[in-house]
């Protein structure tokens, strides 16, 4: 028979189990073709996803490895417009073969060769309890080689004991004792701690972000609420927000075992050290580590400031001793009142200047509406951005402080480095790091360039640009929305990776509501309906803002390109080719090497989620990278897109007078509608 679905006639081909072995009445499990296309088989108990074959790579099941060594069977699977598929057949018509979703939920696969009158067990998945999802709840570990199969992390009890003791695990566990961050009585006492946790399968969706160390990867998630957990390993660190599953203790010896920190409230921590001895231990150890850490610091501190001061060859003691005591009173202005948390280094105007040819019209690399940025360097190869503001300019000291202290806080390889600054007099020059291949408009919109960037470069960006917005919006340690989203704003370095820039207009946010403000900036098509109409911004403005630039990846066309025909804008093209099955007719012509049409339709999918009217319909940032990055994970339909139709493209006439503008320091802008 077929798996999957009959278009022409909506009917479901699916297998379902019995309800018990001696009632053949539908039971708890079924299984069923991904209605999104993806290639991959679930096993379902009621809605809940129970196992699944993972994806299709034209040959076998990426769950399902076993599939590269059985040669009897010959497998289809066959997407068109009429029906969406999975079949099998065998080679050796002699050789009966079944497969069985038996009333445990195990998918068992039985053949009868000839000659015989026998069923035989070909293959059955999933072999073990342990690779059911979340088997043993959120926060639970899995032993295969265990009477008990579950127990609950360290510093974690069942959340229902009676259906545990019952062998039903699927609760999970909770925290015996809550966070620091989540508990504001005691909000004054001790930070959260974390504790190792040893050989074991690490849990199911971390997010990969950029660390040079143990220790700054174990501060991020320190200072991110949301954050349960973190591993270091190489120079990557994985992060774990929410729920942890699929933790399964492996025995000693097996090469997938892996390590990580769990994070526990300081008051379970210290119930775990039983004597005297160990917290006198445990002290002295905590003593040489920070001990060590502020050495390890100021060292690396000071070669930091050194390599900032090496790399234009800036010479501080070249500058008068009234330009000196200006350039301190300036920097006192631009940070007065507040605790300066990072230390970037502070060039004289002289240096920057011989870098950039006295700021050549050679030496320039675009144009913004707060000044022009120029490339650096020095006598020693050094390449660097630099973005000198107007003295016309409406960004003040206000953006210039906003711009550099956020960049500076900021670390991740999908965000572009701030790496100095310069105040004398009336000049104010921000130092950035070099990106050799400027930024993504320079390539999408230009029909003679836009052939560079194939499908596997446009995923890479797609992917660098959503983890980059995920640590803004979820694991900096400050919430921050952009707010100035776009193609111009994307740079790309030497190996076309992406990195957002321009957060002069980016601002911290504190919780997960809305805000107000009457001060409008951005770029029209980018901005979210809420934002143009009502002035409120939140983390689903970014969200809207990526959605947009997604279908713009995806199709080579600027949001603005239908204004002049008698067509929709780019939203409402894509809804209309959504809506009528043709999807795929979105995406760019220069695209000829995409080899599967369902993960084309995913990322659309994905796209018109991020644009849709409601900011609440919206997906968060961490839905989306699961979106783009696990194809397992089931999409929604989605609603039609704001500012589908031109007539709400503006501002409503009645509105206060809103400021337009639109921030692009580093590259050239291109004159058009907004």
């Amino acid at each position: 028979m077929k798996l999957g679905y009959d278009k022409r006639a909506g009917k479901t081909w699916s297998l379902v189990s019995w309800k018990s072995r001696e009632d053949p009445s539908p039971g708890a499990f079924s299984i069923e073709h991904d209605a999104n296309e993806s290639s991959q088989i679930f096993n379902l108990q009621g809605p809940n996803r129970y196992w699944t074959t993972g994806v299709w790579d034209g040959q076998i099941f990426s769950q399902m490895p076993e599939m590269r060594f059985i040669y009897m069977y010959k497998y289809n699977i066959s997407f068109n417009e009429n029906e969406s598929y999975f079949a099998y057949s065998l080679h050796n018509p002699s050789i009966l073969s079944r497969v069985v979703l038996d009333v445990s939920g195990q998918v068992r696969r039985l053949n009868c060769y000839e000659g015989t009158h026998e069923w035989d067990l070909s293959w059955l998945q999933p072999k073990t309890q342990c690779e059911v999802y979340a088997y043993c709840g959120p926060f639970g570990t899995c032993t295969r080689d265990s009477v008990e199969f579950c127990e609950c992390l360290p510093g974690f009890e069942p959340r229902f004991p009676e259906d545990w003791n019952l062998q039903d695990r699927s609760g999970g566990c909770v925290r015996k004792a809550d966070l620091q961050c989540v508990n504001e009585s005691h909000a004054d006492g001790e930070r959260d701690q974390f504790l190792l946790v040893s050989n074991v399968r690490l849990p199911k969706y971390p997010v990969t972000i950029q660390a040079r160390s143990g220790m700054e990867c174990e501060s991020i998630c320190l200072n991110s609420c949301p954050c349960s957990a973190y591993a270091f390993e190489g120079e990557e660190c994985r992060i774990w927000g929410g729920d942890l599953v699929n933790v399964e203790q492996l025995p000693d010896g097996d090469s997938n075992a892996r390590s990580f920190y769990i994070k526990l409230a300081a008051s379970e921590l210290n119930m775990r050290v039983s004597s005297s001895k160990w917290k006198v231990w445990l002290i002295v150890t905590l003593a040489i580590s920070l001990t060590s850490a502020f050495v390890i610091y100021g060292i690396w501190g000071s070669r930091f400031r050194r390599k900032g001061e090496d790399l234009l060859l800036f010479d501080f003691g070249n500058s008068s001793e009234d330009t000196s005591c200006y350039e301190l009173g300036e920097t006192n202005r631009l940070w007065r009142g507040e605790k300066k948390e990072v230390d970037l280094p502070m060039f004289s105007f002289a240096s920057v200047s011989a870098s950039t040819n006295n700021f050549s019209i050679e030496n320039k690399l675009g144009e913004g509406g707060f000044g022009s940025v120029y490339k650096g360097k020095s006598q020693r190869g050094y390449e660097v951005a630099v973005k000198r503001l107007s003295k016309r300019s409406k960004q003040g000291w206000e953006e210039l402080k906003n711009e550099a202290m956020l960049i500076a806080k900021l670390q991740h390889k999908n965000l572009v480095k701030v790496l100095g600054y310069c105040i004398e007099r009336d000049e104010k020059i921000l130092i950035y790091e070099y990106m050799s291949n400027k930024s993504l408009d320079f390539f999408l919109f230009d029909p003679a360039k836009c052939g560079i960037l194939n499908w596997k470069t446009r995923v890479r960006i797609i992917e660098g640009v959503a983890q980059g917005l995920l640590y803004l919006h979820q694991y900096s340690r400050l919430r921050i929305i952009h707010r100035d989203l776009k193609a111009s704003n994307i740079l790309l370095d030497k190996d076309m990776n992406p990195k957002i820039s321009d957060f002069g207009m980016a601002r911290i946010f504190g919780g997960n509501e809305s805000k107000a403000t009457k001060h409008i900036v951005g770029t029209y098509g980018y901005m979210s309906p809420e934002y143009v109409l009502r002035g409120l911004f939140s983390t689903k403005s970014d969200v809207f803002s990526f959605g947009v630039l997604l279908l713009e990846i995806l199709s080579g066309k600027k949001i603005t390109e239908f204004y002049h025909s008698d067509s929709l804008n780019l939203l409402g093209y894509a809804w209309d080719l959504w809506k009528n099955n043709r999807g795929q007719e979105l995406i760019d012509p220069v695209l000829n090497e995409i080899s599967s049409r369902h993960i084309l339709l995913r990322y659309i999918n994905v796209a018109l989620l991020c644009v849709q009217e409601s900011a609440e319909d919206r997906p968060t940032m961490s839905d989306v990278v699961s979106m783009l990055g696990k194809e397992n994970v089931l999409l929604s339909s989605p609603n039609e897109p704001a500012f589908s139709n031109l007539s709400s493209m503006k501002p409503h006439a009645s509105q206060d007078r809103l400021e337009i503008c639109s921030l692009n320091d580093v590259t050239l802008s291109s004159v058009g509608a907004r």
